[in-house]
């Protein structure tokens, strides 16, 4: 399969050797210093860019008719503007905030905890988020999917960064050293506390995951979600 990487710092030095392990040609290595030429000639494309050009390379995917796969987070006020053009050009596209295994199943605990837990109001909800100093966006990508997951399965109505109201979620996002990603939903009484964690040891898990699903999405038509990949639904 031949795969454009669209991003090309740490993410996608990792994305490019687990492919050619797995016996993926790279047709493309975009950055900011060159341009998009060869993306026509990919299977499909994986974009581990930054906020500010996530939705160009996007749209250029689509209107080359070529499938991507997008896990650059900040970006998502755009989302359903990138949904309508992949309906617009019959492309195929997955976004997440989060590729690794470890962490969609992690999503999946988070959404059935969720719903126990609404039914006992004696407990509050709050999340940790812990990652390197070079990460751009705060709260990450993947607390905000956390949050969402608890909201659609709670009476909480939203997320915030300050102190919080009754139905909001306080996510206290920590940016130290190196880190690549940690994530703590506790679930606190007077008497108790519930907690589940998920802790990345390296990148290795989120580009493995991103090559999965490019490899499940290419030849597809449609807007899908690593649920599908993972046949999570």
């Amino acid at each position: 399969m031949k795969i454009a990487l669209l991003g090309y710092g740490k993410m996608g030095q990792v994305i490019e050797r687990i492919a050619t392990e797995r016996g993926h040609e790279i047709v493309l290595k975009k950055d900011e210093n060159n341009t998009f030429e060869g993306l026509s000639n990919a299977d499909v494309a994986i974009d581990f860019s930054v906020p500010s050009a996530a939705v160009n390379n996007i749209s250029n995917c689509f209107h080359a008719n070529v499938p991507v796969v997008s896990g650059t987070t900040g970006w998502l006020e755009h989302y359903d503007e990138m949904v309508a053009l992949c309906a617009a050009k019959n492309g195929g596209f997955i976004s997440s905030s989060n590729f690794s295994l470890g962490v969609n199943i992690f999503f999946e605990l988070n959404e059935y905890l969720a719903k126990i837990m609404s039914k006992f109001d004696s407990y509050s909800v709050e999340m940790e988020e812990i990652h390197h100093t070079q990460k751009l966006d705060a709260p990450s990508g993947t607390a905000i999917s956390l949050a969402k997951g608890v909201i659609e399965n709670s009476s909480y109505t939203n997320w915030t960064l300050e102190n919080p109201e009754a139905n909001q979620i306080h996510i206290d996002a920590k940016r130290i050293g190196n880190v690549p990603g940690t994530h703590t939903v506790t679930y606190n009484s007077a008497v108790d506390a519930i907690e589940i964690k998920h802790t990345a040891h390296n990148r290795e898990g989120f580009a493995l995951g991103a090559v999965i699903a490019a490899e499940w999405l290419a030849g597809k038509h449609g807007v899908f979600t690593m649920k599908d990949v993972l046949n999570l639904k």
